[in-house]
């Protein structure tokens, strides 16, 4: 299905300087108000805070990030990045995520088609597959070393369903130049805040709970994967599947957590209760960053929620 408008962002590798201003207003503008909302009009819990905090801060130039997530409402980003600390949102806000959007959603309208070209949101087309200029875009962003938020669901999952995910996260994490940084989260509440029926009005003091895992580490996967000359399609798949297993599990973890399954946890500590902090300083090295090997993730966070009885 093709665009409906021009492709949103400028077409030279210098970015103009009128566009960047817009750009950091409209993300300073709409993330302000966004973690106003979701921390101060509602009651939100974040898990793992500092992990996504330091990713954000701290990752080695040129250095790609990725964060996969489920989606619940429209504005699960912005809503989202009221993990990042203020100047993330306002000050410093060049570090901030590209992100997909629906192209029959986020771009209709000439004016909704710049807006979320200044927010960062890259039009893709749902149907057009893994080989399309949006993930060709992200794809591209993602070797220059920037960081990227895939919601890999591919649709607003009203019906909290667990559903098979999309192949284009496998292709950027296999056809990037430098191995990215791949961090799961999963959250729940955000459709509370903004029901996905009429008339869409954000609501107060709802319970919000988003849960950061670990990062995931492809790396063997795809030594052996390219060593065994799998086609791209079957890399594709088995990455996907590896995230569709972690989100599986955060899902659990997560649903313990809000719903109060697991132990309870002090809430104005947003992070895990630990005796001591093991994640690892983000400006370390690229193979530091890549720590958790395949089904240790959620042992890991398992030990960080538990508390004495």
């Amino acid at each position: 299905m093709p665009l409906e408008f021009q492709w949103p962002f400028p077409s030279t590798n210098k970015v103009p300087k009128k566009w960047a201003i817009l750009s950091k207003i409209v993300i300073a503008s709409v993330g302000g108000m966004s973690k106003f909302w979701i921390e101060w009009m509602n009651k939100l819990t974040i898990y793992n805070k500092s992990t996504i905090q330091k990713l954000v801060d701290g990752r080695p130039p040129n250095q790609p990030l990725i964060t996969v997530c489920n989606h619940q409402c429209c504005i699960d980003d912005p809503f989202l990045w009221c993990t990042l600390r203020w100047r993330h949102l306002v000050t410093h806000n060049e570090c901030m995520r590209w992100v997909s959007g629906a192209t029959d959603i986020c771009f209709t309208k000439s004016f909704h088609s710049k807006f979320f070209a200044y927010g960062r949101t890259v039009p893709t087309c749902r149907g057009d597959g893994v080989y399309q200029k949006g993930i060709d875009f992200l794809l591209e962003k993602l070797n220059d070393g920037e960081w990227v938020h895939v919601f890999p669901e591919g649709k607003v999952n009203m019906t909290h369903e667990f559903v098979r995910l999309k192949w284009g996260i496998g292709r950027l994490i296999a056809e990037c130049r430098h191995l990215p940084v791949v961090l799961p989260m999963w959250h729940l509440g955000m459709d509370n805040v903004l029901p996905n029926t009429k008339p869409y009005i954000p609501l107060v003091g709802k319970k919000v709970t988003v849960l950061i895992g670990e990062p995931i580490d492809f790396r063997e996967m795809l030594a052996r994967l390219r060593e065994a000359k799998k086609s791209p399609m079957e890399i594709r798949k088995q990455i996907t599947d590896r995230i569709q297993s972690e989100f599986e599990l955060l899902k659990k973890q997560a649903e313990e957590l809000h719903f109060g399954a697991a132990p309870v946890v002090d809430p104005d500590i947003k992070k895990y209760p630990r005796t001591e902090d093991k994640t690892q300083d983000a400006t370390k090295s690229e193979d530091t960053l890549h720590r958790q090997p395949e089904g240790t993730v959620t042992q890991d966070i398992q030990k960080r929620i538990k508390t004495k009885q």
